[in-house]
């Protein structure tokens, strides 16, 4: 389990995981300047949608993080109801979020300033 120290940080989306639904799914190299910055008040911070996987970076967003049995993130802007979670881990200093997804959607993150 990460301990609030290790998000205190700013991490880069280096790919991304979908499946069609029949596990044949991978982690895709993608071309994204999309950040998330984690601060200590629990604010987590992007330069894209926290609400929906993607790379686009036009529309910033914020929410909240909490960590514990399940490390959870819950954005405040998303347009849809009800409002949702995601779960993140760190793995070898890869940040991973997972959406809510019918089969599984993943981004993954690089550690780019602490």
């Amino acid at each position: 389990m990460p301990s609030e120290a290790d998000l205190i940080s700013k991490w880069k989306l280096i790919e991304m995981y979908s499946d069609p639904g029949d596990g044949s799914g991978d982690f895709e190299t993608v071309s994204s300047n999309k950040t998330v910055s984690f601060y200590s008040d629990d604010v987590i911070a992007s330069n894209g949608d926290l609400c929906i996987m993607g790379t686009n970076t036009t529309d910033g967003s914020f929410g909240t993080f909490t960590i514990g049995t399940t490390n959870t993130i819950t954005p405040n802007s998303c347009t849809f109801e009800p409002p949702f979670s995601m779960t993140f881990v760190i793995e070898n200093s890869i940040l991973l979020i997972y959406y809510t997804c019918i089969e599984a959607c993943v981004e993954k993150y690089e550690l780019i300033e602490q």
